[in-house]
């Protein structure tokens, strides 16, 4: 993404910015960890930052980029919605749930890494390059490595660019076909009740640091859709569920759920 295009995101969403919420700042607080929030509405133009200056900073998305990823894939037909599996080569890795035969489903609730990498090189540099040009989606250094670009720190995000992809995505702004834009929107999906769907990703970028732990998605309620990118310095795997207590802790305190 050039620095233009960058600076138009940051001061379209800071100018809707109120100044640091203290309810929000308390949250990260009480929890103990530095780090980010971004929650913005996609209708009424209202934007609530916590920590301007990390807000615009860009880290490894790590699996929030299979957000991203699952469109690309599907409109590559890398892989497919219709139950397609992919098989599992035995090898036995870290995480239990990585280590049988998968679906796109499955994949992305497991966030199986094994499986978009296998994907990954289906893609291929070029699409992935041509793609995330036309998304205008953080900053990607060449040459890079077309299986772990997205964990090894070869392509970096900000939350706030996180945002402004989910609203592309959310828009269905972006050049991917109308089955893609609903299948991600099924694999997204980590909530549903009477008032609202919370659609929603983590991220864990484990070779930077500090490393960084991501929650990025949204909130869609029948007179708004809230978008939200949340990043924080993870210290050790105690602090991995913090990304979703302070997400959801500050989407309560902005009234977004309840």
């Amino acid at each position: 993404m050039n620095i233009r295009a960058f600076s138009l995101i940051c001061l379209f969403l800071s100018v809707q910015a109120s100044a640091e919420d203290q309810s929000i700042a308390d949250l990260f607080t009480k929890q103990e960890v530095s780090g980010t929030i971004v929650i913005s509405s996609l209708r009424g133009g209202e934007t609530f930052i916590h920590n301007d200056f990390r807000a615009a900073q860009r880290f490894s998305p790590a699996s929030t980029f299979k957000i991203l990823n699952t469109l690309i894939s599907l409109e590559e037909r890398a892989i497919s919605r219709n139950g397609e599996v992919m098989m599992w080569d035995g090898k036995i890795h870290d995480l239990p749930d990585w280590n049988r035969d998968q679906t796109l489903e499955s994949a992305f609730k497991v966030s199986c890494v094994w499986c978009f990498q296998q994907m990954a090189k289906e893609v291929g540099v070029e699409k992935y390059r041509a793609y995330l040009s036309k998304a205008e989606f953080g900053e990607l250094s060449v040459p890079f490595e077309v299986t772990t670009f997205w964990l090894d720190g070869s392509l970096k995000v900000s939350a706030l660019e996180q945002v402004a992809l989910l609203k592309k995505i959310y828009r269905r702004t972006l050049p991917f076909s109308a089955s893609s834009y609903e299948a991600l929107s099924d694999v997204m999906l980590v909530e549903k009740t009477g008032s609202y769907a919370l659609r929603a990703k983590t991220g864990w970028a484990t070779r930077m640091t500090p490393q960084v732990g991501w929650y990025v998605g949204y909130v869609e309620k029948s007179d708004d859709v809230w978008f939200f990118a949340t990043n924080v310095d993870i210290r050790n795997q105690e602090d991995l569920p913090v990304r979703q207590k302070v997400t959801r802790d500050a989407l309560q305190v902005k009234g977004i759920i309840p």
